[in-house]
C-alpha cells in the first residue's frame, strides 16, 4: 500500500494545498468556517450561507472572491495518474478562476470512484470498466450505493503490462498457472483488470495461481527480488516503474502479450470497454518488438452535481494548456477533444458537453 494512500488514515490528504496533510472533512470544515469570516467581516453573519435557500457554499465563495479547493483523486505515487492528476491540478489551480486543485495518493480507480461518491473527492481519474461499474452499481459497487459520476473527457489508453524476466517461461497469460503473481493493490483499476484477463485466459485467480496484492512500486521489488514471478500493472505508457525493472542490471525484463483475452472480455462484459493497444517497440529498454496487450480508456470524472460552469472551465483548461499536462507525461499528447468526447461509459457531463460543442466535435 502506498504512502499516503487514503486507507492509511481513512480519508485522501492533500498535498501543496494551505491544508496539506489535514484529512478532507476538516479541510471543508476550515474552508467554511474562512468563508463564513469573510462574509461576517462583509456585513453578514455566520447564519449568511445557510439561510440562504439553495446556495452551494462552494459557488457562493465563487462568486464572493474566496478560493474553492478542488480534490483530484489520482494513483499510486510515481504513477501515470498521480502525475497526470498532477498536471490537472497545476493547470485548474493557475487557469480557472477563484478554485485552487491539489492530487490525493490514492489505490486508484475503485478507490477514487468511492471517494467521489463519498464527496471526500471532486475529480478523478478512472479506468473505463470500472467506472461501468461504478455508474451501475456493479462488480466491487455492487453491495453500496452507485456512484454519480459525469465524464469531462477520455484522456488515454491504457496498456495492460504483464511483467516479468527472461528465463521464467512465462510466453502467454495461461502461463502463469501455479506461478506467484501480483496483480495490483487492493482499491485498484489493474487489480480488477487482471483479474478479468486471468479469467478470460481460463485461469481462478483464487486458485491457479498465488496472488499476491501489491502496488505497483512493491511488484516492481517482489519481481527484481525473485519473490514473485510476474506483475500486471494497467497504465499509460511509457510507467515509471516499468521502466525501473527494465532497467535492472543483469536482466532482461519481458512484457507478455494478453491480447488474446480481447474476444473472452469483450464477451464478457461488452465490446465498447476493451481494444487491442500495442506498447511500441523499444518504448521500455530490452524490450525490442511490440508488444500486443489489452487496452482500456483512462477518463478524468467529477461528480455529477458539479455546476456546469465549473466543469465547462476545467474542460477549457485542460485544452487551452494541453502543453503544460504533456510536460509532465507524454500521455496527455492524446488528449484532442474529437477523442476525449467519445469512449465513456457514464453521459457526459454538461459543462464538458458545453465545450465540445463548442469545438464542433460533440455528436451524441
Amino acid at each position: 500500500m502506498p504512502t499516503g494512500s487514503p486507507h492509511a488514515t481513512g480519508s485522501p490528504h492533500a498535498t501543496g494545498s494551505p491544508h496539506a496533510g489535514v484529512p478532507r472533512p476538516l479541510a471543508r470544515r476550515a474552508f467554511l468556517g474562512a468563508l463564513a469570516r469573510r462574509v461576517a467581516g462583509a456585513g453578514g453573519g455566520l447564519l449568511a450561507i445557510p439561510t440562504l435557500a439553495g446556495c452551494d457554499p462552494r459557488e457562493y465563495a465563487r462568486k464572493h472572491g474566496a478560493k474553492q479547493h478542488l480534490s483530484v483523486a489520482s494513483g499510486p505515487a510515481g504513477g501515470v495518474y498521480y502525475l497526470y492528476a498532477g498536471g490537472i491540478a497545476k493547470v485548474i489551480s493557475a487557469h480557472v478562476r477563484s478554485v485552487d486543485a491539489t492530487a490525493e495518493v490514492t489505490s486508484a480507480s475503485v478507490d477514487n470512484l468511492k471517494f467521489v461518491r463519498d464527496g471526500r473527492a471532486d475529480l478523478a481519474l478512472t479506468l473505463a470498466p470500472t467506472l461501468d461499474d461504478a455508474y451501475r452499481g456493479a462488480g466491487a459497487f455492487a453491495r453500496t450505493a452507485r456512484v454519480p459520476a459525469n465524464a469531462i473527457a477520455s484522456l488515454f489508453v491504457q496498456y495492460t503490462h504483464v511483467v516479468t524476466f527472461d528465463g521464467s517461461r512465462i510466453a502467454r497469460v495461461a502461463d502463469l498457472r501455479g506461478k506467484t503473481v501480483a496483480v495490483g493493490g487492493q482499491g485498484s483499476g489493474t487489480e480488477d483488470m487482471a483479474l478479468r484477463i486471468l479469467r478470460a485466459a481460463g485461469l481462478d485467480p483464487a486458485r491457479d495461481i498465488r496472488r499476491q496484492g501489491l502496488g505497483v512500486a512493491a511488484a516492481a521489488e517482489a519481481l527484481k527480488d525473485g519473490k514473485i514471478d510476474a506483475f500486471f500493472w494497467s497504465s499509460g505508457i511509457p510507467a515509471g516503474p516499468i521502466l525501473d525493472v527494465a532497467n535492472t542490471p543483469g536482466r532482461r525484463m519481458r512484457l507478455i502479450p494478453n491480447d488474446d483475452a480481447l474476444p473472452a472480455l469483450q464477451g464478457m462484459h461488452g465490446s465498447g470497454l476493451y481494444r487491442r493497444a500495442v506498447i511500441p517497440a523499444r518504448t521500455y529498454p530490452g524490450v525490442p518488438g511490440d508488444v500486443p496487450t489489452t487496452g482500456t480508456t483512462t477518463l478524468l470524472v467529477v461528480d455529477e452535481r458539479m455546476s456546469d460552469a465549473l466543469a465547462y472551465e476545467i474542460t477549457r483548461a485542460l485544452f487551452d494548456y494541453r502543453a503544460d499536462l504533456e510536460a509532465i507525461h507524454p500521455a496527455a499528447r492524446e488528449l484532442r477533444p474529437e477523442t476525449a468526447s467519445t469512449g465513456s461509459p457514464v453521459p457526459f457531463h454538461p459543462g464538458a458537453v458545453r465545450f465540445y460543442t463548442e469545438r464542433g466535435v460533440w455528436t451524441a
